[in-house]
């Protein structure tokens, strides 16, 4: 804003200089033709009264033709009639009048080049005004700018401050500022009301809804547990009831990132405990193992570095065991990699069916569930989310058909 109000005011002040200039010259070109004329006129008036009347040179006006007897320079005698000025002859400059007279030319020269200099002199201090002009206008153009800017500045700078995992956060108006900041306080202080009640609305949601649905989630998984106790039932009966507590497990890991995203993260890694990830994934893998089951599937672990996060384990493995429940539902057959790479990243690839650019996208979009789940279910988004909301890093890559590799990276 300061750059633009200077550029203009430069511009301004060149073209203040450019009509200067020109009036300049115009208005010295006719005062050296109302001079010149008026000389001629007086010296022809007297000559044709007085035939002897003679003229007198002086030492910036010489009068030459026949009517003086004194031949013009050569410079001189190829002028039309009338004013020209910038005439040089040797080192001196002249305003020359050529009127003719009789037949013949009568030529008036005004030597101005005591002038000239007298004019370059005051060329130069109008120059040298309008630099010191253009320099004054801006830094009280910068100066006016910055004084006009710095509550908003200082607005933006608090707005900046402010913490989004803090609720209740309000600006307030110091002493001395103006009304107009006033206004646009109120207004975003409005914004911020209303944004603190939909996240409260949200986490209220989560919390009831995710501790309501855990009720029948617990039901369930107790009450398999207890027919598989029993020794009297059958083979397929036990591959669906193991069936029915994977499932369950399932929905109650993602009842805990649900709960997870409802939290404030600060508040979330208070619980944090340290966690050796090459422990933890052949632990998950084995819990996951009995969802193969009727697939030509196979787990090949490969290497697994010591890696140590800081985070809830709950939610470390909610979230690994939820790729790795995602990898053996979208494949049929063939071997699921798990892997550790350093500094704490597991990476998963599976041989299954691949995603499109659309659903990857989906996954990291917010507005997942209103484009539709697609086959990869709730569980990608929320681990997405989930990522987003404690600072780690989920990566999909797939070559459409042929697989997917999901590489999930924790804050080391």
């Amino acid at each position: 804003m300061v750059s633009g109000i200077v550029i203009y005011s430069l511009f301004l002040t060149l073209a203040l200089l450019a009509h200067g200039y020109l009036v300049n010259k115009r208005a010295g070109a006719l005062v050296w033709e109302s001079l010149l004329n008026t000389e001629m006129d007086h010296f022809l008036g007297r000559h044709s009264l007085d035939p002897n009347y003679r003229w007198n040179d002086s030492e910036t006006l010489t009068l030459y033709g026949t009517l003086m007897g004194q031949e013009p320079p050569i410079e001189f005698r190829s002028l039309d009639v009338g004013v020209h000025d910038e005439v040089v002859v040797g080192s001196k400059e002249y305003v020359v009048l050529v009127r003719s007279v009789g037949g013949d030319n009568a030529i008036l020269a005004l030597n101005i080049s005591g002038m000239r200099s007298s004019k370059s002199g005051l060329n130069a201090l109008v120059i040298g005004s309008a630099a010191a002009m253009v320099a004054l206008l801006t830094f009280a153009t910068a100066m006016g700018v910055g004084r006009l800017t710095k509550p908003l500045s200082d607005l933006a700078r608090r707005i900046v401050d402010l913490q989004p995992a803090i609720s209740g956060q309000r600006l307030v108006m110091a002493e001395g500022e103006s009304a107009e900041i006033g206004v646009v306080m109120r207004a975003f202080n409005g914004y911020l009301g209303r944004m603190d009640q939909t996240v409260e609305r949200e986490r209220t949601f989560l919390n009831m809804a995710s501790h309501e649905l855990r009720t029948p989630v617990a039901v369930i998984r107790s009450s398999t547990e207890l027919a598989l106790s029993q020794h009297d039932i059958s083979e397929m009966t036990q591959r669906y009831l193991q069936r029915i507590r994977h499932t369950a497990e399932g929905m109650d890991e993602l009842l805990a990132l649900v709960l997870v995203l409802a939290k404030d993260p600060v508040r979330l890694l208070k619980h944090s405990e340290m966690t050796d990830l090459a422990a933890l994934v052949p632990e998950i893998v084995n819990d996951h193992r009995p969802l193969m089951s009727g697939k030509a599937l196979a787990f090949e672990i490969g290497t697994l570095p010591s890696a140590w996060i800081e985070a809830p384990p709950q939610i470390v493995r909610a979230a690994i065991g939820n790729l790795v429940r995602n990898a053996i539902e979208n494949s049929d057959a063939g071997t699921i990699r798990v892997s550790l790479e350093l500094p704490a990243e597991v990476v998963i690839s599976d041989p299954g069916h691949g995603m499109t650019a659309e659903e990857i996208s989906r996954v990291y979009s917010r507005h997942a569930r209103e484009s539709g789940l697609g086959r990869d279910g709730i569980g990608l988004e929320l681990i997405g989310r989930l990522c987003e909301h404690l600072g780690w890093t989920l990566e999909l890559t797939s070559g459409g058909g042929t697989g997917t590799t999901a590489s999930l990276a924790f804050a080391h």
